[in-house]
């Protein structure tokens, strides 16, 4: 059964643009693999963290949505601890009320880029 999950990961901030976009790939790569299907996925930047990781105060901050099996949520945990251009990430399997919000928010988006 395939559940919906959601995944924010921050990569380290000196990665080049090129670099980052490769990382993001990777990991949509490892997801796609094993029979994901990507729903969304967001790249919300340079940001400040609340608080240093590894001497960072900053980092690139990334979202995907997708529906997937337990066992590619577990090999993409795997694939982010193998990396060292992450530095941190949480995976969180969506309710059916938190699907709707994430759909809401979907929307809102793409209009606001219409």
């Amino acid at each position: 059964m395939m559940n919906q999950y959601e995944t924010v990961f921050i990569m380290t901030p000196v990665l080049s643009d090129q670099q980052m976009k490769e990382t993001v790939e990777k990991f949509k790569g490892v997801l796609t693999a094993n029979g994901a299907e990507i729903v969304n996925d967001e790249n919300w930047g340079l940001k400040k963290m609340a608080y240093a990781i590894q001497k960072k105060s900053t980092g690139f901050y990334q979202l995907l949505e997708f529906k997937a099996e337990p066992e590619a949520v577990a090999k993409l945990e795997t694939a982010y601890r193998r990396d060292e251009r992450v530095i941190r990430f949480i995976t969180v399997k969506l309710d059916k009320y938190a699907i709707k919000y994430a759909e809401k928010r979907r929307n809102l988006k793409n209009k606001k880029e219409d």
